[in-house]
């Protein structure tokens, strides 16, 4: 709101949708990232970004699958690095640094890359989406278009619409905003606030754990395992996801760092059983006993 409307040339929401999915290469940048939050959650366990607010981020990326997050946390800071071979976790609270190979599962509990989280949901949206490009805005100080992807009449979804800023030079999503039906302002909104592009600091993608740290290894993770024990129902804006925890373990249940349920659920129950139903702007879940 703070600029006008760039001119930018014409374009289709085919075209757009297109080179966002397949051409977007950016190279090398930096940027700060902010999280702006009002989907109703309380602050979890290593994911206080997911309590109602506005949480911000550093965000460096070298290309080639060298990366540098830096989050802030009330006394410290939670610093993620991808040297290429390796992912680190560094959480100065606890002075803990857990280590992953390269190619393992992301750490989920990091606010996402605008980029990233954009495209994915323009993948996984756009076939049960009308899709158009709502004039333009500046994010970032970058000319940008706005394309809206908003769900087909046969969806059942609590969203109305979610928005995608497209940099117009670069075609990567700088901004994703999510709109719930019955809601003027957005549940969720993540996006660049600066972003430069150029060579980064080798050294930003290099990391030693600190004196006295204490570091782990991540837990192995069989993704065999890992589908056989998720099931998905539906596609596009109502997709449901069914995931079993295996049953020869118990971290879901007797970890410190688990959510407590019963301080973001209500208790329900029916045929299937009993658990609790956790309630957002964006969706449900229910986690069974």
């Amino acid at each position: 709101g703070a600029y006008a409307q760039p001119q930018l040339p014409p374009v289709t929401p085919e075209d757009l949708v297109n080179t966002v999915l397949t051409h977007a290469d950016p190279g090398p940048f930096n940027g700060t990232v902010e999280l702006n939050n009002n989907l109703g959650l309380p602050p979890l366990p290593q994911a206080p970004q997911a309590a109602n607010g506005t949480s911000t981020a550093r965000i460096w990326s070298g290309g080639n699958h060298l990366g540098r997050v830096a989050l802030p946390t009330d006394s410290g800071e939670r610093t993620l690095v991808s040297d290429g071979t390796t992912h680190w976790a560094w959480n100065s609270d606890d002075r803990t640094v857990v280590k992953r190979p390269a190619g393992a599962q992301p750490d989920r509990t990091a606010p996402t890359d605008p980029a990233a989280a954009a495209t994915q949901a323009i993948a996984e949206l756009r076939a049960t989406s009308s899709v158009a490009v709502d004039g333009t805005a500046t994010v970032a100080g970058r000319g940008a278009y706005e394309l809206v992807l908003t769900p087909a009449p046969t969806e059942r979804t609590l969203l109305r619409e979610v928005r995608v800023a497209v940099d117009a030079e670069k075609r990567i999503p700088l901004r994703l905003t999510v709109l719930a039906t019955g809601s003027s302002g957005p549940a969720l909104q993540v996006g660049f606030t600066d972003l430069t592009f150029g060579p980064q600091d080798p050294a930003l993608f290099t990391f030693t754990p600190p004196p006295g740290a204490t570091v782990t290894d991540a837990p192995a993770k069989d993704p065999a395992a890992q589908r056989q024990n998720t099931t998905t129902v539906g596609d596009g804006w109502d997709t449901v996801k069914i995931m079993r925890k295996p049953a020869d373990t118990t971290t879901a249940t007797t970890s410190p760092n688990a959510p407590d349920l019963s301080a973001i659920g209500t208790p329900v129950n029916g045929t299937w059983g009993s658990g609790r139903l956790i309630t957002t702007a964006v969706g449900s879940a229910i986690v069974t006993d």
